[in-house]
């Protein structure tokens, strides 16, 4: 970034704020973050476009008014009188469109994103000129709990990775600690990394096809979700009772510790290294997931290998054994 230390308080707080919003335009779910000093990690989930998904004008207007502020607005809503008085409602319809075919794209959150806060930080830093270096890294990862809680543990611990705090929750930048201080947005994003499914419930709702969940049975389901990603992080002790009893601090039983521990096959220890496969190793998954993406993407290859080479998935280590990547690299 510039190449020098400009993510401070403000900074930080503006780009969570954009960062959400511009999710929401995009239709893209933020299942955590991190934002240092001079970089910024996202675990990004991209839903696929509904068949027939659509939006009326004002619905659009509406998701980008609150994604770029109001100057945005009051500008645009000027321009768009301009085309109702001429008659050119085609041209509306074609920003419609043209919005539209923005929402459940990657690229295009990444671009609005950084092209949104740059604008904002040049005002506030008086300067002119691009304020990224270069295009982002992205990895794609495999859809699958062991793979998905392993790359958001790795990312939530980047301030303890870096010795600002010894617990990520006392970071108000991550993901994590957003969910432990009760934001919805982040607290829905730890439920989907957990893989936290709605309890069962009895009875259904008049014409509904599932069952509703309590409000009750929610909150419970969100609180088991942050325990088990508190203890996934390495920092979550045994829940502590009175005699009688009484729960006095929450935690994870000795059988769920055990249980988590074999499914993510991986430790603290192992997250609190600079892992360069997770931000260069181009997918991230199961062998079988790696092996897929490559036999439908040979062309990303080039040259010679796009033809000849055999398996897509390559080991990162023996310690990292059920999880593979696209590129062979050295620690």
């Amino acid at each position: 970034m510039d190449r020098q230390f400009l993510f401070n308080e403000a900074e930080k707080e503006a780009f969570a704020r954009m960062m959400r919003a511009f999710a929401a335009f995009h239709q893209v779910e933020v299942l955590t973050f991190c934002l240092m000093s001079n970089h910024f990690h996202l675990l990004i989930r991209v839903p696929q476009r509904p068949a027939g998904f659509d939006l009326s004008f004002e619905e659009v207007l509406g998701r980008w008014q609150a994604a770029v502020g109001d100057a945005w607005q009051q500008g645009m809503q000027r321009q768009f009188e301009i085309f109702r008085q001429n008659g050119s409602e085609a041209a509306i319809e074609e920003w419609r469109q043209r919005m539209l075919g923005r929402m459940f794209s990657l690229s295009e959150f990444m671009k609005a994103l950084k092209q949104r806060f740059t604008q904002w930080y040049n005002r506030r830093a008086n300067r002119q000129g691009t304020l990224w270096e270069g295009r982002y890294k992205s990895v794609i990862v495999q859809d699958e709990n062991r793979a998905l809680r392993t790359m958001s543990t790795y990312i939530d611990l980047n301030p303890v990775r870096a010795g600002i705090v010894d617990d990520p929750g006392d970071y108000r930048w991550c993901g994590y600690a957003e969910a432990m201080a009760g934001k919805t947005e982040a607290v829905q994003g730890i439920v989907a990394i957990t893989g936290s499914t709605a309890e069962a419930v009895q009875g259904r709702a008049l014409g509904a096809e599932t069952p509703l969940e309590s409000t009750a049975q929610k909150k419970r389901r969100h609180l088991k979700a942050l325990v088990m990603y508190r203890q996934l992080l390495g920092i979550a002790g045994r829940p502590r009772n009175t005699e009688d009893g009484r729960v006095v601090k929450r935690g994870v039983s000795e059988k769920v510790q055990a249980r988590l521990a074999e499914e993510n096959g991986v430790t603290r220890e192992q997250l609190l290294r600079r892992v360069k496969h997770f931000t260069r190793g181009v997918v991230i998954g199961s062998k079988g997931f790696v092996d897929d993406w490559l036999e439908r993407n040979r062309s990303w290859l080039g040259g010679a290998s796009a033809k000849n080479r055999k398996t897509g998935a390559r080991r990162i280590d023996r310690t990292w054994g059920h999880l593979q990547n696209l590129r062979a690299l050295r620690e």
